[in-house]
């Protein structure tokens, strides 16, 4: 089916890389006001223009909120299906008004809240019983470059029309539509009240901390609080109060985490979903006659009075952003309690209740985020790991490798798919970025003691599973430092498994565990007992290896088979067991692995090495 994207040079950029992915999906034109390099499609800046001259049967609307009505019409009255990005319309006024052209056209609108693709949603309706209660909770960071992004960001109007660009209506607008989707509103009149608060600490139109209360027809009490000024990003969630229990889902990783045990779900993508509407007359999971109630809220913050801005005493004002002291922890409280943030003595007050976040009995984290992009492997990871005396030693997402994230599993190449992230070295043309890229799904995530046993699937961009993973990872203290242990089980195949050096790229043989370190760390070196610097370590086959700084040190010992060794120290601080160095691998059937890394403060010496290496062996 033929597909035109408008809107390309922002979220539109992943729906390029969607249609190439998708079976059945043809990419025939581009419309934005600035031409795109690099695809060779007809482009214009007249949708409807550009539907009839490429008999488009599908367009994405990806473009400001603001122009989604008169851009939705256009595209449904020239033909074409549309799938429109979240949030539909600024109001009410302007959602009628598409659903008017839908019903007038017989055309269908799909809109693009991914999260309603999940099938956590349904799970999440019966994991507790009847829902009596659910509470939003979100926390992110945002610079203050986010809020001058573009005319429109942090606006409430623009010229005259409305833009909504506030806390709850943009970035955490699927937090929104998802507590309504689970709770079961769809129309305008599933809402019975609306209470707001809206707040700015940033210098802005629009609000960047808000909380809401919305009480169902039904009596069902939905909360939100969220902010933009949270120190840094914390994956958000629904807390879910029924009557058999309660449940945490996490709507941007598809997980349900009930009694500590988190679980995790498939998604349907929604541009598939409305190509198989039309071609097969599967249901739609998103129809724009479902997100009524999400666009009644939208329109009581569109009616709003301004929002009310937050004294600076009560903020950290840092050069590039504003912090709110404790934010996270209140939208935690307000989600568990069912109350407004000033029920809970907003602005100012302080909370002792933690995000619940995955960490283990060492000092890190273990993340699994919701926000990547396909060209990053989205994937669990470590970080940030910290030395006992609160070091930071990996490093997620730097400039010079954005697709390296802390600690984990990543490969280069199994079975043709890239699960390392970036580019895939071609032979001939080098490092090509192309539409090969899977992702670690997790199925379920259960507490050990010290840590957590999970299971992953490890899904191509086509949506099948190349191969299962049983991963574990514990943390232990040893005297004065800190253990990981962490092993992992690949299944399935026949299959090759491959490094960028199998196909000729000299020296190039990641893959497998691997762990990312800071840059900016001074005195950068590597060592094993038997050699010493990164070009006599690099490749060699050694029972362990030390990656060290003046700050901090990491052991890196492999248990059971001994890979060749991948280690960067100029370039960049890297290093891990490398599972095909320079020769694709087999796997038919299971391939098991297992690596402790030892973290500790300060520079260990060579013997120091020898001997805590000795010492963390004898001690599992």
């Amino acid at each position: 089916m033929r597909i035109v994207v408008a809107g390309v040079h922002g979220y539109g950029r992943h729906h390029l890389q969607n249609i190439g992915r998708l079976p059945g999906a043809e990419l025939a034109g581009v419309c934005d006001t600035r031409p795109l390099d690099g695809v060779d499609v007809p482009q214009s800046a007249d949708l409807p223009a550009l539907i009839e001259k490429t008999g488009a049967d599908i367009a994405v609307i990806a473009t400001p909120i603001h122009t989604h009505a008169g851009l939705a019409e256009a595209a449904l009255r020239a033909g074409a299906h549309v799938l429109l990005e979240k949030p539909p319309a600024p109001s009410t006024a302007e959602f009628e008004r598409i659903l008017r052209a839908v019903a007038e056209t017989g055309r269908a609108c799909q809109v693009g809240f991914q999260s309603l693709g999940s099938l956590a949603v349904p799970a999440a309706r019966s994991a507790v019983g009847r829902i009596r209660g659910i509470g939003v909770a979100g926390a992110w960071e945002r610079t203050t470059g986010y809020f001058t992004r573009s005319a429109w960001a942090g606006r409430r109007r623009l010229d005259g029309v409305d833009v909504m660009d506030g806390a709850m209506t943009n970035p955490f607008a699927h937090a929104v539509a998802t507590a309504l989707a689970v709770a079961g509103a769809r129309s305008a009149d599933a809402i019975e009240d609306i209470e707001l608060e809206l707040y700015r600490a940033n210098a802005i139109e629009s609000d960047d901390t808000s909380s809401a209360r919305l009480r169902l027809a039904d009596g069902t009490v939905v909360t939100v609080a969220v902010s933009l000024c949270a120190e840094r990003r914390y994956e958000p969630y629904l807390h879910v109060h029924g009557e058999d229990g309660q449940a945490r889902l996490f709507y941007t990783t598809d997980e349900i985490e009930v009694d500590g045990v988190r679980t995790g779900y498939g998604r349907v993508d929604l541009l598939a979903n409305l190509l198989a509407h039309v071609r097969d007359g599967e249901e739609l999971l998103v129809p724009l006659a479902a997100t009524g109630a999400f666009t009644r809220f939208v329109d009581a913050v569109r009616l709003a009075p301004d929002p009310r801005p937050i004294p600076g005493e009560h903020q950290v004002i840092e050069p590039h952003r504003r912090l709110l002291p404790g934010i996270a922890g209140l939208a935690v409280r307000s989600a568990a309690e069912l109350k407004l943030l000033s029920e809970l003595g907003f602005p100012g007050a302080r909370a002792d209740a933690e995000w619940p976040e995955v960490t283990l009995d060492g000092p890190a984290a273990y993340v699994y985020r919701g926000d990547l992009q396909a060209t990053d492997a989205p994937r669990p990871y470590l970080h940030p790991v910290r030395t006992l005396g609160g070091t930071v030693v990996t490093e997620a997402q730097p400039a010079d490798h954005v697709h390296h994230f802390g600690a984990g599993v990543a490969v280069a190449d199994v079975d043709g798919v890239n699960f390392w992230g970036g580019s895939t070295y071609v032979p001939g043309r080098g490092p090509v970025i192309l539409p090969n890229h899977g992702s670690q799904r997790r199925r379920r995530l259960e507490p050990v003691p010290g840590g957590y046993a999970e299971h992953l699937d490890w899904v191509g961009p086509d949506g099948r599973v190349v191969v299962r993973e049983g991963r574990r990872l514990t943390a232990r203290r040893l005297d004065g430092v800190w253990a990981l242990d962490f092993a992992f089980t690949l299944s399935g195949g026949p299959l090759d498994i491959q490094s960028s050096a199998c196909k000729g790229r000299t020296g190039a043989g990641y893959g497998g565990f691997f762990w990312r370190a800071p840059k900016d760390s001074p005195g950068l070196d590597a060592f094993t007992a038997e050699a010493h610097g990164e070009q006599a370590v690099h490749g060699s086959r050694a029972p362990w290896l030390a990656l060290v700084s003046d700050a901090w040190s990491l052991l890196f010992l492999q248990r059971g088979a001994v890979d060749p060794w991948f280690v960067r120290v100029a370039e960049y601080p890297g290093a891990g067991p490398a599972l095909a160095w320079d020769t694709p691998l087999r796997l038919d059937g299971e391939l098991s692995r297992a690596v402790t890394v030892v973290v500790a403060d300060g520079r260990l010496s060579p013997e120091a090495a020898a001997e805590l290496a000795a010492r963390a062996g004898r001690a599992r």
